[in-house]
């Protein structure tokens, strides 16, 4: 890994660029989208640009990499890197744009430290970016390959077959190869990227987990993001364009152009341990199409879902969740919604939501359990062995891992997809 000579200087130097590393990547973009703007316009998502959270995923991983390197030198955090490469396989990253991020990232080093970026920092901190950048280019030409693509061109046609509203806030958009061809291969828990040309002429992309697969076709479902709030608490971020395009305009006929699927979080094919899938809000996605491929497979392990929401109203899948559960002999589904159960909401499904309270009221239901209030895995009596999956808003997961430590399920037992860039847990 690092040579020795460059592991001393770094272990210096790190302090300095980790506490620099926010201002450095601020800069960095800045350099790089004065210099190439069409990367911004048709590859980095603007919405993450401007609410700040790429950069601080870029720091993030920087910063970790580097702790690694000189803490562990005979070995890599290849989790992490599996992730970014996953992400940046689904964009069609190539290998030529490394030499680029490369150059204006250590501008910006360079600017943020002044003199203390000597030819010797520098050759260690090269050092590390091609390290990591090598090890990211291996990991995404296997990953293009074994999904049958080269070159970065992971985009193909794919035209809208249907679209079903879930709730007011969330869609589920069924799509067909445009070419006729078979869809790619997939396994539970992976996403596709979509990219949509917006009116200004922009080519945004965005990714969205698979919340099904149906024959001859892929299936995602997308929340529409209103402007100025993130996990239900106000923030910076603008409103999201490509969700708002495709709530807007896309009712079927329309082309959009789709990956293949990759993501590192998926349902592990071997064993018959227990499952745990906990989710809050559209995080719910990944698990339903986890759901869906154990019924199936007929399986028969014991399986927990355990869901939060607002409110049954804002609840997506929610009577598939039921369906589901019903179909696996040794399933349960935990439901928390903070509003509770409240007269007179206007589902699709009327019938069920009574039946819902009736059940939490009577004490009667077997197969599912509604909640008021926050989620609270410490309640539930978790097996032993049991596997856990985690998706929704990164305080949530925080919590429901906490809990799920608590309860004594294992750290390396718990896996956690992030919609958006990756800040990590601890």
């Amino acid at each position: 890994m690092l040579s020795s000579e460059s592991a001393k200087t770094v272990t210096a130097t790190l302090p300095a660029v980790s506490g620099a590393i926010g201002e450095i990547t601020a800069l960095f973009y800045e350099k790089l989208f004065t210099a190439r703007p069409e990367l911004l316009r048709d590859l980095f998502n603007r919405g993450n640009q401007a609410n700040g959270s790429q950069r601080q995923a870029l720091a993030a991983s920087i910063a970790a990499f580097a702790s690694h390197l000189v803490a562990r030198p005979d070995s890599r955090p290849d989790t992490m890197l599996a992730r970014i490469a996953h992400k940046h396989a689904s964009l069609g990253v190539r290998e030529d744009q490394y030499p680029i991020v490369r150059e204006h990232l250590f501008a910006a080093i360079a600017e943020v430290l002044g003199d203390a970026v000597t030819d010797e920092v520098v050759r260690a901190w090269d050092e590390v970016y091609w390290l990591m950048a090598h090890a990211l280019v291996a990991i995404e030409k296997r990953l293009s390959a074994e999904a049958g693509v080269q070159d970065g061109k992971v985009w193909r046609p794919y035209r809208v077959a249907g679209r079903i509203q879930e709730t007011d806030e969330v869609a589920t958009f069924l799509l067909q190869p445009a070419d006729g061809a078979p869809v790619p291969p997939s396994r539970p828990g992976q996403y596709v990227s979509v990219q949509v040309q917006l009116p200004d002429g922009a080519r945004q992309i965005r990714q969205y987990s698979l919340s099904g697969q149906p024959d001859g076709g892929l299936q995602i479902s997308v929340k529409r993001v209103a402007a100025g709030r993130r996990a239900g608490a106000p923030s910076k971020d603008p409103a999201g364009e490509v969700s708002g395009h495709l709530h807007a305009h896309v009712h079927g006929g329309e082309i959009l152009y789709v990956s293949p699927p990759f993501g590192d979080v998926v349902l592990s094919e071997d064993g018959a341990g227990p499952l745990l899938f906990a989710s809050a809000g559209i995080g719910c996605t990944p698990m339903i199409g986890m759901l869906s491929h154990l019924v199936a497979e007929g399986s028969r392990r014991r399986i927990i879902t355990a869901h939060a929401d607002r409110s049954p109203v804002t609840h997506p899948f929610r009577t598939d969740l039921r369906r589901l559960t019903d179909k696996l002999p040794h399933a349960t589904a935990e439901l928390w919604y903070e509003e509770g159960l409240q007269d007179g909401e206007g589902l699709r499904d009327g019938e069920g939501l009574r039946r819902d309270r009736d059940e939490a009221e009577q004490g009667t239901a077997e197969a599912v359990t509604v909640r008021t209030g926050l989620m609270d895995l410490t309640q539930l009596a978790i097996p032993a062995g049991t596997t856990a999956y985690l998706c929704g808003p990164v305080p949530f997961m925080k919590a429901a891992r906490t809990q799920l430590l608590a309860s004594g399920v294992p750290a390396a037992q718990i896996h956690y997809e992030v919609f958006g860039p990756d800040l990590g847990l601890d």
